[in-house]
């Protein structure tokens, strides 16, 4: 309750998006996934993105703190569709202070979504992260078997990088929104539900980061 509560009260102040903030959240979010995944060893194995159906990035999230801790970030979200990736959405996360405490820093964070349905819910119905829809401090590097277990137990699985660090991480408490002004300054009139579907066009400043997804989901047999 307290991290909705802060989320409610934190999230106004930062919620307005224009096409600017739009270009430089898609960009930034490709460079994070593509910065997360060129160091295999530590990177959100190919095993979870290959089953996965949809992500979100959340560029530098912030701390901060009303009489406890919390976090606000404003990221993208993205689904599978007709064989590819979707164009991204856009959503602002924030709660209160997580499992993990990662001090004062600003932070990265990466949630894979095994099904469409896990982040329509938490989208919609306002559910907090490890509430209604599961969640789990996902694997890294190259152990397949530990994704595979990770995987089968929780809907998400949530990442993290500060200071270069980059690992699981409990998001449990915090809440994902969409982000209706920066889909409207980029899509127009375009609600996020069909953008998620794939009824949008990936506008151009977006397809380097679809490339990267779908260079890292596919399966490494094709």
């Amino acid at each position: 309750m307290m991290a909705v509560l802060a989320f409610s009260l934190i999230a106004p102040a930062f919620a307005f998006s224009d096409r600017t903030d739009d270009v430089a959240r898609i960009q930034h979010s490709r460079q994070i996934f593509e910065e997360v995944m060129q160091t295999p060893d530590t990177a959100v194995p190919r095993e979870v993105l290959e089953g996965a159906q949809c992500v979100a990035i959340v560029p530098s999230e912030k701390s901060f703190a009303i009489g406890f801790g919390g976090t606000y970030g404003k990221g993208i979200a993205m689904c599978r569709a007709n064989g590819s990736w979707a164009a991204p959405m856009f959503v602002h996360v924030g709660g209160g202070s997580w499992g993990l405490q990662l001090g004062g820093e600003s932070t990265d964070v990466i949630m894979v979504f095994r099904t469409r349905k896990g982040l329509e819910s938490l989208l919609t119905d306002k559910v907090k992260i490890g509430g209604d829809v599961s969640a789990a401090a996902g694997p890294v590097g190259r152990n397949a078997s530990a994704a595979t277990d990770a995987g089968m137990q929780a809907e998400i699985l949530t990442y993290a990088r500060s200071r270069g660090a980059f690992a699981g991480v409990s998001l449990n408490g915090d809440v994902v929104q969409p982000d209706t002004s920066g889909d409207k300054a980029l899509y127009g009139a375009s609600s996020w539900k069909q953008i998620l579907a794939g009824k949008v066009s990936t506008p151009s400043v977006a397809r380097s980061l679809v490339a990267a997804l779908n260079r890292y989901s596919r399966s490494q047999d094709n």
